[in-house]
């Protein structure tokens, strides 16, 4: 951080709940409370005129962080400290659920600008203030887990959650990622028999029913949230279900495995996300050039063998249709026609 810029090294008793002590990628985002300006010999104008230039960025009312930090967070990693900030302005303990728990396991979700969810043991509804929304939630059988020091619903509540109270499209991804063992947080994967025994009886039957559809979908084979989100889009838009990570061979061996693979129609499906080109564990040791290099070849040797590649991204999943028209355009096979924009907007 420049010299002057509010960061908290070791916090004393009384700024302690000013330290945002945010585990994001890299550990070292922080920010301080409004309130304790005073501690560092700032003025609420001092605030002000910082939030103007930029050195620093107001998180939520009264919660402010270093704007080059602030630049340089994913979407998702930002939502994150709205979380922590949210939880730091709390006069009570709080409960974090759906979208802003599982952004604390580290389970991925689909979707941009979700307000931060909460519970509430008052049956009056929920309500939203400040860009908190609250749900109720019954104390009875509620099990509530300590995380990076936020109390978060467990693991099995907040994707059984998700999959209930968000399109069928979008609790695929969280669903997939817990059926898989998660190394970075390094928690074991849970199955599907865990997940079914978590609904019990505090949900209702329209709820439980888009739980089971959505558990009945889930599969750890997919690698990724993108993956996850484009196979619950191939199929409410009426496709054949693809075989998933199929293993490719040629003359010189094995290609590669493949995201989603049609056997009749000869047709293989990749979803470019960005965790390929830039997180460590994929780069395996290689700069990203080689890696679309590598994956160039790897393509080149795919079609060579006789195999249409379909490629999409992020931005084809986000706009409606473009999936469906990209696949209906190679030939892959519907087993029913219905449009993926009707189907988007609407749960099974």
């Amino acid at each position: 951080m420049s010299p002057g810029l509010l960061h908290i090294a070791a916090p004393t008793p009384r700024a302690e709940g000013a330290q945002l002590a945010s585990s994001l990628h890299d550990g070292s985002s922080s920010a301080c409370l409004g309130r304790d300006r005073a501690i560092y010999g700032l003025t609420p104008n001092d605030l002000a005129k910082r939030v103007k230039a930029g050195s620093l960025v107001r998180v939520r009312h009264g919660v402010y962080t270093d704007g080059q930090v602030w630049k340089g967070l994913k979407p998702w990693e930002r939502y994150r400290l709205r979380v922590q900030a949210a939880a730091e302005t709390f006069e009570k303990p709080t409960v974090f659920a759906r979208h802003s728990a599982a952004s604390v396991w580290g389970i991925p979700t689909i979707g941009l600008n979700h307000p931060v969810q909460a519970l509430t043991m008052k049956n009056d509804g929920g309500r939203s203030r400040a860009g908190v929304r609250r749900h109720f939630a019954a104390p009875a059988g509620l099990m509530v887990v300590r995380r990076e020091g936020l109390l978060v619903t467990g693991r099995v509540r907040t994707v059984l959650d998700l999959a209930a109270f968000t399109p069928f499209t979008e609790a695929a991804a969280p669903l997939d990622h817990v059926l898989r063992p998660d190394r970075t947080m390094r928690l074991p994967a849970v199955t599907k028999a865990d997940l079914e025994a978590g609904i019990g009886s505090i949900y209702s039957a329209a709820a439980r029913r888009r739980m089971l559809t959505a558990l009945a979908f889930a599969d750890p084979l997919s690698g990724s949230a993108g993956e996850s989100y484009s196979r619950a889009l191939i199929h409410v838009a009426g496709f054949e279900a693809p075989v998933l990570q199929q293993a490719i061979h040629d003359e010189a061996g094995l290609v590669g495995y493949t995201d989603f693979y049609w056997k009749q129609a000869k047709v293989v499906g990749e979803f470019d996300g960005v965790e390929k080109y830039v997180k460590p564990e994929y780069l395996k040791g290689r700069t990203p050039v080689q890696v679309v290099v590598e994956e160039k070849n790897r393509e080149n040797r795919i079609r060579a063998s006789g195999f249409n590649v379909v490629r999409w991204d992020w931005a084809d999943l986000m706009e409606p249709g473009k999936l469906e028209r990209k696949l209906a355009a190679a030939g892959v096979p519907r087993r029913r026609t219905r449009s993926a924009v009707l189907d988007a907007q609407t749960r099974p």
